[in-house]
C-alpha cells in the first residue's frame, strides 16, 4: 500500500552557513526519504530557513542592511550545500513568508479561542546600554540549578534545566556586558500546564514507537515534575524592536521565534503545494486536504538540543489548534557530531566545514556512507575520525563493493559480449537475495543505518569470497570451462546489482549510474530491482576512487587553499599530484612517454639515489597481486591494461610493458604493485596503482614477481 509522508528536518537559523551538524541531519533524513521513495511511497520532503529573532535583527543592524537582505544572502548559498551532498528536498522556503504569517496568526487565534492564551505582566531584563529588552539568548549567567557558569537565559546546556532569565545568578548582557535591569512588560503565554495539555502530552509522548525511549524518558521528566520543576506555561511574545511576526491583537508585540519556527514546516509545505510541485509529485489534493488526511504521516528529524520544543510545545499547539492541523506521527532525534572525540571547535581545528569538504574535491558520497555507517536509531553522538573515515570508505566502498563489478564485468565483456547466464540454482539465489533485502529493509525502516551498512558489507564479503573460491582467472584459461566462468561472473554481478539497490539511498549518484550505465535501466533503481537477476551488463566504467589521506589533512588545514581543486572520488577525478599512477616503469628512456616522472640517467646507470628514512619507505603499500586479465590498449604504443587481483579487490593498472610482454602470457602471473598511489585519469581510463619492473640501458622491462607461496594481497616489506 502506498503511504503518504510529510517529512522535515530542523530549520537552520538564517544568520550563517550550514555546519556539519546540519549536513549530518539532512543526510540521515535524506537516506530515509530515498528509501521510502524506492518503495513507491509518496514523500513530500520540505525545509526552510528559520529567519526571525533578535540575532538576525542585530546582525543585520551591525552590517547596515535589513534583516530581509541578510536572510536572502544566506538563502542564496543554501543550494550549493544541498545539491553538493545530494539532499533531495522537494522545496525550500523561509519562515519570513506570507504563508508563515498567516498560519502563525491562525494558530494563535485558535489557541486563544480555546482559552489557552493569556496575558500577564512580566519583569524582563532590559539592556540600558543597547536600549532594548533582551531575548533569552542574549542573557547569560550562572545556572540556578547546577551553578554552571555562562549559561543562556532560557535553558542550561549542562544540566538541561529550563528556567526564566530572571532565575540566573549574576546575569549579564551578551550584547554589551552591562548588568541588565528589570522592567515590567505585559507578555502573552500559552497554557502548557493546562490539564488538557498535560493529559494530551502524557498520552502522545507514550504512544508506542512515536518517540525513541530516551526521548520518552526525558519528556516524562518534564511532564511529571513537581513544584519548581513542574511543567510551566510558555512565554510566546516579545516586545519591539524585534524581527518577527506581529501578534494580530497586541500592537508592539511579536511572536517569539520558537512559536513561528516550527510552523515554518507547515508554511514550507503550503508554499510547495501552491507552487504546483506537489501536484507534479502526484498529489492532487490541496495543502489543507493533504495535511488533515488521516493517512498523512508527519515526520520530523531533529537534534537532541531541541527536544523540549518538539515534544511539548509543538504537538500541544497543533493538537489544540484543531483541523486541518495534526500532531506529528514521529519525532526522530539524533545526537551531536564530534571530531576525534572532541566537540566542534574551529579554533582547535576540530571543526569540519561542509563547503570546504566540497571545495577541495572530496566525494559527497564518501561522507554519506560514513555517516550512515555510524548512525543508529538511538540518541547517540556520532564521531568523525579521519583515520576511520579513510579506512572505512576505502575498505567498504572500494575494496568490497565497487571492485565486485570491476572483477566480474571484465570477464563477461571479454568472453561473453556482456551476456549473463546462470547454471541453475536460481530459486536459491533469489531467496537469498530476498532474505538480505528484507534484513536491510527492516534496518532502513527503523533508521538503524549502521546495521544496514554492516549487513550490506557482510553480503559483499560473501560475494567476494565465492568469486575467489571459484577462481575465474583459472577458468578463463580453459575454453571447456567457459560455462562455469560465465556462471560465477553472472552470479557475482547479480550480487553487485543487489548491493547497488540496497546502497542506493546512501549512494544515489553511484546507484543511478549503475542502474543506467551498467544494467541499462532508463530510471534509478526501485527496491524491487534487488530481486531481478540481470541478463546483460555493459562495459564497466570506473565508479569511485579511494580516499587519499592527504585530502583529510587539507580538510582540517583551513589555512591551505582550496581554490582550483577538481572533483575527486569519482570516475572524473583529477590526476593526483606526485608520481602518476600509470603503472609504467620508472626509467629515463621510457617514463615520459608513459606519463611517469623520469629517473635521472645517473640513477638508471646504477649510482645510488638519495637516501630515505624507514618511515618514508613504510609509506609505500607494496602488495602481491595476481594478473587476472591483460589486454592491449587501442591507440597506445607502450601500454597494456592489467586487471590486478589483490584478494579482496581488483585494480585496473595501465603499465608501459607492451614492448616486452604479450597479454596472454601475463594472465595468472603474480607480480608486485604499489597499492597506495593515488588514481590517475588517463586518456584510456583510470589507472589505480603501479606494477614494479626493472630495466636499464641493456634490457627490460622485467616484471618483479614474488617467490612461490605468496598470495594476492600479501604486504611486501
Amino acid at each position: 500500500m502506498t503511504e503518504k509522508f510529510f517529512v522535515t528536518t530542523a530549520l537552520p537559523y538564517a544568520n550563517g552557513p550550514f555546519h556539519i551538524g546540519h549536513i549530518m541531519e539532512y543526510i540521515q533524513a535524506d537516506i530515509w526519504v530515498r528509501f521510502q521513495r524506492m518503495h513507491g511511497h509518496q514523500v513530500h520532503f520540505v525545509g526552510a530557513d528559520d529567519a526571525h529573532g533578535a540575532p538576525i535583527m542585530l546582525k543585520a543592524q551591525a552590517e547596515g542592511i535589513s534583516p530581509q537582505e541578510l536572510v536572502a544572502r544566506i538563502a542564496a548559498g543554501r543550494p550549493r550545500y544541498l545539491q553538493g551532498f545530494h539532499i533531495s528536498f522537494d522545496h525550500w522556503h523561509s519562515t519570513d513568508s506570507p504563508e508563515n504569517v498567516a498560519l502563525s496568526q491562525d494558530i494563535y487565534r485558535r489557541l486563544k479561542a480555546a482559552d489557552l492564551i493569556y496575558s500577564k505582566p512580566v519583569e524582563q531584563f532590559y539592556d540600558p546600554v543597547k536600549g532594548m529588552f533582551l531575548a533569552d539568548r542574549y542573557i547569560k549567567g550562572e545556572c540556578p540549578n547546577c551553578h554552571s557558569k555562562d549559561q543562556y537565559g532560557d535553558a542550561c546546556e549542562v544540566c538541561s534545566t529550563v528556567y526564566a532569565p530572571t532565575d540566573l545568578i549574576q546575569p549579564y548582557s551578551v550584547l554589551t556586558g552591562a548588568r541588565p535591569v528589570l522592567k515590567t512588560s505585559d507578555h502573552l503565554f500559552f497554557r502548557l500546564s493546562d490539564p488538557r495539555c498535560v493529559d494530551f502530552l502524557n498520552g502522545w509522548t507514550t504512544t508506542p514507537e512515536r518517540l525513541q525511549p530516551q526521548v520518552v524518558n526525558k519528556a516524562r521528566e518534564w511532564l511529571s515534575g513537581q513544584g519548581e520543576q513542574a511543567l510551566g506555561d510558555w512565554d510566546i511574545s516579545r516586545d519591539a524592536p524585534y524581527f518577527g511576526i506581529p501578534i494580530p491583537d497586541a500592537p508592539g508585540k511579536y511572536f517569539y521565534v520558537w512559536l513561528d519556527a516550527p510552523i515554518g514546516y507547515l508554511a514550507s509545505l503550503q508554499s510547495y503545494f501552491e507552487s504546483g510541485k506537489a501536484r507534479a509529485n502526484g498529489e492532487p489534493r490541496s495543502f489543507q486536504e493533504f495535511l488533515s488526511a488521516p493517512e498523512t504521516k508527519q515526520i520530523h528529524f531533529i537534534g537532541k538540543d531541541i527536544i523540549y520544543f518538539h515534544t511539548l510545545f509543538w504537538p500541544a499547539m497543533l493538537k489544540f489548534a484543531g483541523p486541518p492541523y495534526k500532531v506529528p506521527d514521529n519525532v526522530y532525534v539524533h545526537g551531536f557530531i564530534t571530531v576525534s572525540g572532541e566537540k566542534m571547535s574551529k579554533s582547535r581545528g576540530t571543526g569540519i566545514s561542509p563547503l570546504r569538504y566540497l571545495d577541495i574535491g572530496m566525494n559527497p558520497e564518501w561522507l554519506r556512507y560514513y555517516i550512515a555507517a555510524k548512525l543508529n536509531a538511538n540518541v547517540e553522538d556520532l564521531d568523525f575520525n579521519p583515520d576511520d573515515f579513510v579506512a572505512r570508505v576505502n575498505s567498504d566502498l572500494v575494496g568490497k563493493y565497487v571492485n565486485i563489478a570491476s572483477r566480474a564485468a571484465n570477464f563477461i565483456g571479454r568472453y561473453f559480449g556482456g551476456a549473463l547466464a546462470y547454471n541453475g540454482g536460481m530459486e536459491t539465489l533469489q531467496r537469498q537475495a530476498q532474505d538480505i533485502a528484507q534484513q536491510v529493509r527492516d534496518s532502513y525502516e527503523g533508521r538503524e543505518l549502521g546495521r544496514a551498512m554492516r549487513e550490506i558489507m557482510a553480503h559483499a564479503d560473501r560475494i567476494n569470497q565465492e568469486f575467489d573460491a571459484r577462481q575465474p582467472w583459472v577458468l578463463a584459461k580453459d575454453p571447456a570451462r567457459r560455462a562455469e566462468l560465465q556462471d560465477i561472473c553472472s552470479r557475482t554481478l547479480y550480487g553487485f546489482k543487489l548491493l547497488s539497490v540496497l546502497l542506493a539511498p546512501v549512494l544515489p549518484e553511484v546507484g543511478t549510474r549503475v542502474a543506467r550505465e551498467l544494467f541499462g535501466l532508463d530510471r534509478p533503481f526501485r527496491w524491487s530491482d534487488a530481486l531481478e537477476p540481470p541478463q546483460r551488463i555493459a562495459a564497466y566504467q570506473h565508479l569511485m576512487t579511494r580516499v587519499d589521506p592527504k585530502l583529510l589533512d587539507t580538510l582540517f588545514d583551513t589555512d591551505a587553499p582550496a581554490a582550483g581543486s577538481k572533483a575527486a572520488g569519482t570516475a572524473a577525478a583529477a590526476p593526483a599530484a606526485g608520481p602518476a599512477s600509470t603503472g609504467a616503469k620508472p626509467t629515463a628512456a621510457k617514463a615520459s612517454a608513459a606519463g611517469v616522472p623520469a629517473v635521472p640517467a645517473t640513477a638508471e646507470a646504477g649510482s645510488a639515489a638519495a637516501t630515505v628514512s624507514i618511515d618514508e619507505f613504510k609509506r609505500l603499500d607494496l602488495r602481491v597481486a595476481r594478473i587476472a586479465a591483460a589486454e592491449h590498449v587501442t591507440g597506445a604504443d607502450k601500454l597494456l591494461k592489467l586487471t590486478l587481483d589483490l584478494g579482496t579487490e581488483t585494480r585496473t593498472v595501465f603499465a608501459g610493458i607492451k614492448s616486452a610482454y604479450e597479454p596472454a602470457t601475463l594472465v595468472g602471473r603474480l607480480t608486485i604493485m604499489v597499492a597506495n598511489l593515488a588514481p590517475r585519469k588517463m586518456k584510456f581510463g583510470v589507472s589505480e596503482g603501479m606494477v614494479l619492473a626493472a630495466s636499464n640501458a641493456s634490457g627490460g622491462p622485467y616484471l618483479l614477481s614474488p617467490d612461490s607461496g605468496a598470495t594476492p594481497g600479501m604486504r611486501v616489506s
